[in-house]
């Protein structure tokens, strides 16, 4: 990838030349061109302008482009050790599609199932959906500030961003604004995502008030949907768990995140161990505190959920009440570009705005002209929710490729001449 930092990890998806047939149905997936070569003949991935997202791999009928970053191994020898806490943090999106990979009906919630799969294989188990919440309020209180201070002209006292706020939970699209539109980069949210929020707290307060352990002994594996979060988690930047312990005279150097594995990488991970899934007995809660959620957190893996979720905290805090429907469906379904309009009104001043929001699923299609109306300063927005994959995270590169239909030509395979 372009522009690399130290210790990043250039490459996650690459194209297996042996089984790539040229019929570039990657290509029609990349939202950034990466992928050279012919019709007709192997293709290849430019990493510098790859973002990791996995639309390639996920589509490809013939299983050419794969995950070349596997820490499977690696995560069942850190469960062996017995000095080290292996904790979770999973992704709200795996729960509904890893019961694919065992036989189970597509996209059926297997959260019981999966916790007892996971603490059969010697997990201490997290869940995502906790630092969603957080992200929630971060996202949420940073856009409550910029509408105070740019909307209702009320001094601030702090270094804002700019109008209209991007959310920032996707790696893929972060790396996209960074390589393509860098820009825009002050749009967007400075919030972390929600894995790398909950792996810094674990490493944290999980470490020295839960497990009254060194944070070096705390073993992270976040179970995410998407191929782009193993580049997140090799990011420098996210290592504030260790710049908060060296502030109290504490040493070590590690990541937040230790590994990343995708749905598939689970999977794998349980036959390996000579775990069911669907047989796995059922286990009730998380059993890490840290892990406690609201429907809120529940709804960031589809698209326009994060959008919701954030609007309902803005308009509480602005007009000190809830918002008064159940489900705000203007944000919510598949279409490309969805936008909405919300009236808040001061609860103390009784002073009324329009807050004007769009959702964006699917980078390659949709964003573009999003961008340069933006740029061109005519953007009617003040929030806008991005997401690389198509609806959203549930349709990440990490997830069930056969099960979930997503090669659409995998049933046609054996009868093709050339297998």
């Amino acid at each position: 990838m372009k522009g690399l930092q130290e210790k990043e990890i250039a490459k996650i998806i690459v194209i297996e030349e042996s089984r790539c047939k040229g019929c570039d149905s990657c290509k029609s997936f990349c939202p950034t061109v990466a992928i050279a070569g012919k019709y007709g003949a192997a293709h290849s991935i430019e990493t510098e302008k790859c973002i990791a997202c996995g639309q390639c791999l996920v589509n490809c009928p013939f299983g050419a482009p794969e995950d070349v970053v596997d820490p499977v191994d690696q995560v069942i020898d850190k469960l062996k050790n017995k000095q080290l806490t292996v904790v979770t943090t999973i992704a709200p999106s795996v729960r509904v599609a890893i019961g694919e990979e065992f036989g189970l009906e597509p996209g059926s919630l297997e959260t019981k199932r999966m916790y007892g799969a996971l603490k059969k294989a010697g997990f201490v188990i997290g869940d995502t959906n906790y630092a969603a919440d957080l992200t929630i309020m971060e996202e949420g209180s940073e856009l409550i500030e910029k509408v105070r201070h740019y909307m209702l002209k009320e001094e601030t006292h702090i270094h804002l961003g700019a109008l209209p706020q991007f959310t920032s939970c996707c790696p893929a699209w972060v790396r996209y604004i960074e390589l393509y539109y860098p820009q825009l980069i002050p749009n967007l949210s400075s919030a972390k995502s929600p894995m790398m929020m909950h792996a810094s707290l674990m490493k944290t307060y999980g470490a020295s008030n839960l497990w009254k352990k060194r944070p070096e002994d705390i073993f992270v594996v976040a179970v995410m949907p998407c191929t782009a979060k193993k580049f997140e988690a090799s990011r420098p930047e996210f290592r504030s768990s260790a710049a908060f312990w060296a502030s109290k005279g504490s040493g070590g150097k590690y990541p937040d995140v230790d590994v990343v594995l995708t749905t598939r990488d689970l999977a794998r991970l349980f036959r390996k161990l000579g775990i069911n899934l669907a047989r796995a007995e059922e286990f009730e809660d998380a059993d890490n505190p840290m892990s406690a959620y609201t429907g809120a957190g529940t709804i960031f893996g589809n698209t326009g959920g994060v959008m919701e979720a954030a609007l309902r905290t803005a308009y509480f805090v602005i007009c000190g009440k809830e918002l008064d429907v159940l489900e705000f469906t203007p944000v919510r379904g598949l279409k490309g570009v969805k936008s909405a309009e919300v009236t808040l009104k001061q609860a103390k001043t009784g002073r009324e705005l329009t807050l004007k929001v769009a959702v964006v699923h699917g980078v390659k299609e949709n964003i573009k002209p999003v961008l340069d109306e933006i740029i061109a300063g005519k953007s009617p927005y003040h929030f806008i929710e991005v997401m690389n994959c198509p609806g959203g995270c549930v349709n990440g590169g990490g997830q069930p490729i056969n099960p979930m239909g997503t090669s659409w030509t995998e049933k046609f395979r054996a009868l093709l001449p050339w297998n």
